[in-house]
């Protein structure tokens, strides 16, 4: 882990040793995790450009303002419509974009990342959206956990349960069409290869009160094998449910 400003060493040294990283110094050759004025980074060289999550722009402010609403598939997914605001646990947040839509619309959240310098740049964007006026009431209602997914919901109390699951598993990648994006290409190196499908299902099934709702390319196996009760299809997304 690097610093852009010395001022931040203290703050530095303390995200470094909860992450267990070192602190080094600034290296255009090597992955780094970066601290600067403005952000928390993550910066590999043969990705190119630093990857960073910003709740107020791009495109989370894009699919805030022109997302569809509560009539896009997404919201479907999840069983949002009149009268119905479920909570929702994103079991596999990634960088928090469909958290955020649902968070949008008015659903409390809860995410859970079990990759740690994910779930850092998750809580550095949380930190520095809380005064944003634009978004602030939406960045309220969206809680981080960092952790593993199974062992979380399978310890929840029963009066914690979800009314909804919510699964973007690693899309399954057999050629290089999957690493076009420079953020899959991250998810791919720090999450690694998907090998507890079967147990997140499981438990996600036990836990929500509702349904599960699992996000796949169109086209895509079932995940975990396990065929839904109904799905709903966009252009490029297929969205498996499972009702209680």
């Amino acid at each position: 882990m690097a610093v852009t400003d010395a001022g931040l060493d203290d703050k530095a040294v303390l995200l470094a040793n909860a992450l267990g990283l070192p602190v080094t110094p600034l290296d255009s050759q090597s992955a780094q995790l970066v601290l600067s004025p403005l952000r928390l980074e993550l910066r590999v060289p043969e990705i190119g450009g630093p990857i960073f999550i910003d709740f107020t722009a791009g495109k989370y402010q894009h699919r805030r303002q022109f997302g569809g609403g509560r009539g896009q598939p997404l919201a479907k997914a999840v069983g949002l419509k009149k009268g119905a605001t479920p909570y929702i646990i994103d079991a596999t947040a990634g960088f928090g974009r469909d958290a955020f839509v649902f968070a949008s619309l008015g659903c409390r959240v809860t995410l859970i990342e079990q990759n740690p310098v994910m779930a850092a740049l998750l809580a550095d964007a949380l930190q520095r959206a809380v005064d944003d006026n634009a978004v602030t009431e939406i960045i309220s209602r969206m809680q981080l956990h960092q952790g593993n997914a199974v062992d979380y919901l399978a310890g929840l109390p029963e009066t914690d349960r979800p009314d909804v699951v919510y699964l973007d598993p690693m899309y399954p990648s057999r050629d290089k069409s999957a690493l076009v994006k420079k953020e899959m290409q991250l998810l791919h190196k720090l999450v690694g290869p998907d090998n507890n499908s079967s147990d997140l299902l499981n438990v996600s099934r036990e836990v929500a009160l509702k349904r599960v709702a699992v996000k796949r390319p169109k086209g895509a196996e079932l995940f975990a094998n396990q065929p839904p009760h109904v799905s709903i299809e966009s252009k490029n997304t297929r969205y498996d449910i499972y009702t209680r």
